[in-house]
């Protein structure tokens, strides 16, 4: 899934929500996001290897995240697990804000029935992400 969202603030602002323990505050139905490796300074919560804990309000998503890739205020990837999936987010200055560009890459357990049940619940799951933007721009462009 890839989604782009246009959102009034620099890249340096969109790239600090994107924290993994800043998430809580934007992203639909994450709980709790806490860190399990160690952070000492800001830039540690992005580091490759940085990993947290991500608690839902269903509590079978509940899973276990580590950053991948990440290059500041550009992009930054993060793989999970159980349920397996892997995010990325890039950054793009334009003029009067940024660009962001999610893509989501999940991978249902059940062979061909995950797949027919992720089709199925695409949508709900769809507008969930626009949820989640939607209040990740309103917090930015206040």
């Amino acid at each position: 899934m890839e989604k782009l969202f246009e959102i009034k603030a620099p890249s340096e602002k969109v790239w600090e929500m994107l924290a993994l323990d800043r998430q809580v505050e934007w992203m639909a139905r994450v709980e709790s996001a806490k860190y399990t490796s160690e952070v000492r300074t800001p830039e540690d919560k992005f580091r490759v290897g940085a990993s947290a804990h991500f608690a839902y309000t269903d509590k079978n998503w509940d899973c276990d995240v580590e950053i991948t890739e990440s290059l500041k205020n550009e992009k930054m990837t993060y793989r999970a697990s159980k349920p397996s999936y892997t995010v990325t987010y890039i950054l793009k200055p334009v003029e009067g804000g940024t660009k962001l560009t999610f893509l989501g890459i999940y991978e249902m357990p059940g062979g061909v029935l995950g797949k027919i049940f992720f089709k199925l619940a695409g949508g709900s799951f769809e507008k969930e992400i626009w949820k989640s933007f939607e209040k990740l721009k309103s917090i930015l462009e206040k």
